[in-house]
């Protein structure tokens, strides 16, 4: 009988194993990263090319490897920071298993040099699909230097699969992003194309997210920290005035290692609840350290994912923490039944004895008699009359003051002479009903032959406002109305940037930019149908989508750039529209090449039959 199992090559299980490990550019980036981390390093940079499909670079100045240690670290389950099983409950490193530079070599070409400070010259290994093709000695300053190229070079499938260059690009800003929140007492460069991306130096938490995210997210921080036996929190939240509709700024930490769980962002919710617009999601950057002992972190290949032994306190004591902080920083109103009356009190007089309050009063005042008639008595200023409340009528005469006895008479013959119409209201009004009238401040009801039309008004703009955008976008006809003074809109580097790749379809739907500054944008010009307050709005929905989704086409950019800002530049739900609105916006919207849907393919307009009506009365 034949044997069906047999043991699979070890360039095989590599491959499988980087299937876990690397699933994308920033897969390695995340790990090289925290290599680095745990080397000890004090300054890493990163470079990257093409989104990393042609080179993932890390320089560090860490301990460095000898020669047999760096020979090692290629193989797999090979590693310094486990010995045994009981380590596994005891970690304070980023990397334990030991398969990360496994399964990176087995899908690139990995090029490696390192050096220890004891060493005079370092060690340079070069392996390409988990087989070493050359190791020399090398001159190198102390620390590691890894270099990964032509990544899945040998899966071309896997390679296929991967997303556009600035998708990748964002992934990979991201990874970056939250290993230098998580350790923002190092350096960290980052090097995208050849050009500085970001220069982060050393500093205190607040400082590294000001770096990141721009000046003037410093204004919109608000501190939270507590310590307690089970969880030491600390961080910051975003006031509620600037939370938005995506989930972007949003960090947990455990250990000073990123994790995600929706189980601590629903008390992150709770907590402010009732202080963000519905749909909107708050910001936070919030570290928590725990005992090691009390969580793992081995239930996910990606290590994102941890469980905690107590998760329902630490979910408690997070809401209350951040409620303390949004009331202790009156961000959300408190009552606070423990406050020192003390404080309420002025210094200079808070040693002096109370007194009681004298009360002075007339005796002799008696408000039903009557005051003598004064004389000639001069006063020494003129004295106005007060005004009375019937003089704000002086000088009005009454409709009825000026129609005489013969009109009334003639009036009345002529009412009783009418012949009786059996209509309630007279013929004008009755043609007023077949126009449109506004339901709940958000649908448009129009009566037709058989019922009733009943339009969304929102989703009835943003149809208009789409076609509208696309055909300026397209043909590059749109007009623009100047600002008397320009707006400068401040963003983060990584918006700014996204912002300059859609530059020109913004210009060609009616903005008109000035000066582009690494962390500021000035407006000049908006499209007319554009308001002055409306120009940040849409640019941070336009930033909001571009981060869901950013195609390579140029059509398929334009359709997206027109959804956008048809989305902010719609009438919202609850705004009320006069008659002439809403009969301009019905005609609009039938003029559009498809009425009947939005441009997400949600359904405009309905209709109702008059025999559903009679079937309710039946």
């Amino acid at each position: 009988m034949i044997n069906r199992i047999q043991l699979l090559p070890d360039h095989v299980a590599n491959q499988i194993a980087a299937g876990e490990v690397v699933q994308r550019p920033a897969s390695v980036v995340k790990e090289l990263l925290e290599n680095a981390i745990d080397a000890g390093a004090s300054t890493i940079t990163l470079v990257i090319k093409d989104a990393g499909k042609t080179l993932i670079q890390v320089i560090d100045n860490g301990m460095g490897m000898n020669v047999t240690d760096a020979r090692l670290a290629f193989e797999r389950h090979a590693t310094s920071k486990i010995k045994a099983a009981e380590d596994l409950f005891n970690l304070h490193t980023k990397g334990f298993r030991g398969e990360a530079l496994a399964s990176i070599a087995a899908i690139a070409h990995v090029e490696l040099k390192t050096k220890t400070a004891d060493d005079d010259v370092g060690t340079q290994i070069c392996i390409e699909g988990s087989e070493v093709s050359s190791q020399e000695v090398v001159v190198t300053p102390k620390g590691s230097t890894i270099s990964v190229k032509n990544l899945f070079y040998n899966i071309p499938a896997r390679r296929n699969f991967l997303k556009s260059n600035p998708v990748e690009t964002r992934h990979i800003i991201d990874e970056f992003h939250r290993v230098a929140l998580a350790h923002p007492d190092l350096d960290f460069t980052m090097i995208n194309n050849g050009s500085d991306v970001f220069k982060l130096p050393g500093s205190n938490l607040r400082q590294r997210i000001v770096n990141i995210l721009g000046t003037k997210t410093n204004e919109k921080l608000v501190p939270v920290t507590e310590e307690t036996d089970i969880v030491k929190v600390n961080g910051f939240v975003i006031k509620p005035e600037f939370a938005k509709k995506s989930r972007g700024d949003q960090y947990f930490f455990v250990n000073n290692r990123f994790i995600k769980s929706h189980y601590l962002h629903h008390a992150v919710a709770a907590a402010f609840a009732g202080l963000v617009k519905d749909g909107s999601q708050p910001g936070y950057f919030l570290f928590l350290d725990v005992d090691p002992k009390s969580i793992d972190i081995n239930i996910h290949p990606t290590k994102t994912e941890i469980k905690f032994d107590d998760e329902h306190a630490i979910y408690a004591m997070l809401r209350a923490t951040i409620k303390h902080s949004l009331g202790q920083f009156n961000i959300a109103p408190i009552i606070d039944f423990t406050k020192d009356n003390g404080f309420d009190t002025p210094y200079s007089y808070s040693k002096k004895p109370p007194t009681a309050p004298t009360i002075e009063v007339d005796r002799d005042f008696n408000p039903f008699k009557t005051e003598p008639r004064q004389g000639n008595i001069s006063f020494p200023y003129k004295r106005e009359k007060a005004p009375v409340w019937e003089a704000l009528y002086a000088g009005l005469k009454s409709e009825s003051s000026l129609i005489d006895a013969d009109t009334i008479n003639t009036t009345h013959l002529q009412f009783e002479s009418d012949p009786e119409n059996g209509r309630l209201f007279d013929d004008t009004e009755a043609d007023s009903t077949h126009g449109t009238f506004q339901l709940q401040n958000k649908y448009i009801i129009s009566p037709i032959k058989s019922g009733l039309l009943v339009i969304h008004q929102h989703l009835a703009h943003q149809r208009v406002l789409y076609e509208e955008l696309l055909k300026n976008i397209t043909v590059q006809e749109a007009v623009s109305q100047q600002l008397l003074f320009p707006l400068c809109l401040s963003f983060s580097k990584k918006e700014v940037t996204a912002l300059k790749k859609v530059k020109e379809q913004l210009e060609h739907t009616g903005f008109v930019f000035g000066n582009w500054k690494a962390e500021e944008i000035e407006v000049s010009g908006v499209p007319v149908s554009v308001l002055e307050s409306q120009a940040s709005e849409i640019l941070n929905q336009l930033l909001e989508d571009l981060q869901n989704e950013v195609p390579d086409a140029s059509f398929s950019l334009n359709d997206l750039l027109a959804k956008s800002m048809a989305k902010s530049m719609a009438v919202k739900t609850g705004v009320a529209m006069h008659k002439g609105e809403q009969e301009h916006l019905v005609h609009q919207l039938f003029a559009c090449k498809e009425p009947s849907v939005s441009p997400d393919n949600r359904p405009v307009l309905i209709t109702m039959d008059v025999n559903d009506f009679d079937k309710k009365f039946n």
